[in-house]
């Protein structure tokens, strides 16, 4: 089968009802990765080569054909505002789809988080402050939540790498990491990196994994 044909039922509707001509080489790539290894991926495409659809798409389908226990996705951004955005994408995405999709950060609603920590499930967009404040809280709710994770999203990846921030981050996903007993795979999305390695290394710490960076023309 081809990237297409891989995909979960409702996402090629979507695909349909929106009217694409075909799925961009960047998705092709981004599927083959997640579907056929077992490795991380970093997307780094220019604005609008479509990187957010590249995570996405195939992600939801592998949460589609193998439900998570918990969580099964955490999305992370260095802006509430930038969540606040994909939010709306997502959510249209996974209209058919049953998967919640749930925003955790300082302006969510409580009533939303109180849900999601009932039946943890689908999607959960943080960030980084916002995951560590929930660590710090209790275990036992990360435990509850994340006890099934499969994908970790960073996007905007630029804006971790290199600084202090992103230190922390990889901090906080590896104490992540040992409460779950766990290494979710991590896709990190970005617009602007220079040194590919060094990017790749980033993304790679404490996952002992390889990581694919997909070489496609834009």
């Amino acid at each position: 089968m081809n990237a297409f044909e891989k995909l979960a039922p409702f996402i090629q509707d979507y695909i349909y009802r929106d009217n694409w001509k075909e799925l961009r080489e960047v998705q092709v790539a981004a599927c083959d990765v997640i579907f056929n290894t077992d490795s991380n991926l970093l997307i780094a495409t220019p604005t609008a080569s479509g990187k957010t659809e590249a995570a996405f798409l195939p992600v939801i389908t592998e949460l589609y054909n193998k439900p998570s226990n918990s969580v099964g996705v955490l999305y992370i951004a260095p802006l509430k505002a930038l969540i606040n955005d994909q939010f709306v994408r997502i959510e249209k995405l996974l209209e058919e789809a049953y998967i919640p999709v749930t925003k955790w950060h300082g302006d969510s609603s409580q009533s939303l988080k109180n849900k999601l920590l009932k039946d943890p499930k689908g999607i959960v967009q943080t960030t980084p402050e916002s995951l560590e404040a929930m660590l710090m809280k209790s275990s036992q709710r990360i435990i509850k939540l994340f006890s099934d994770l499969r994908f970790i999203i960073i996007d905007e990846a630029h804006n971790f790498i290199g600084e202090d921030r992103g230190v922390q981050l990889v901090s906080v996903l590896e104490r992540l990491q040992n409460l779950i007993g766990l290494i979710p795979r991590r896709i990190g999305l970005s617009a602007t990196l220079g040194d590919i390695t060094v990017a790749e290394d980033w993304l790679n710490s404490g996952t002992k994994r390889a990581c694919v960076t997909p070489s496609v023309k834009t």
